[in-house]
């Protein structure tokens, strides 16, 4: 086989990244339409708080400038699942807070109960410059890579593009 690397004219990462980041939608929306968690499934959900469309309040952003990891589990509310982002009341501290997650700024979904995990590289443009966004692409840091505990059912999806 040619060890030669081809540049695809089809987007397949893309294409992957948005039929996973639909696995995250229709578990949500199956969690909506039941009315709640079925069994022992809980979810923990990371994503990227400054990514376009995402609303938290102030005081969470303050906490949470980069990067923030939800619980689905026994208390929340008013679960809305639409095609391209969820929204979903959950208590923090005591304080009752409204957050919109758009599924392109989602970085990890994971069900602890059944050892399923998917990982994700966020898909978004941030509201904020940073300072490694100034850097020309080659000279930018690389995400570090994280071991995928043998036997479970985790996917990790990191699609580094060649420039």
């Amino acid at each position: 086989m040619n060890e030669e690397s081809f540049d695809s004219l089809i987007p397949y990462d893309e294409i992957v990244q948005e039929a996973l980041r639909a696995v995250v939608g229709r578990v949500l929306g199956t969690v909506q339409a039941e009315g709640g968690l079925p069994g022992d499934h809980h979810f923990y959900i990371t994503f990227k708080t400054q990514a376009s469309g995402v609303s938290v309040p102030p005081h969470l952003l303050a906490r949470f400038p980069e990067e923030m990891t939800i619980v689905i589990q026994n208390r929340f509310w008013d679960l809305v699942v639409e095609s391209d982002h969820f929204s979903i009341g959950l208590s923090f501290g005591g304080i009752p807070s409204n957050l919109v997650i758009p599924y392109s700024a989602i970085t990890n979904f994971v069900d602890p109960s059944v050892h399923f995990a998917l990982q994700f590289e966020a898909q978004f443009e941030e509201v904020v410059d940073s300072e490694e966004n100034e850097l020309e692409p080659e000279k930018r840091p690389l995400p570090e890579a994280k071991p995928i505990e043998e036997g479970s059912n985790v996917v990790s999806v990191d699609f580094s593009r060649k420039k």
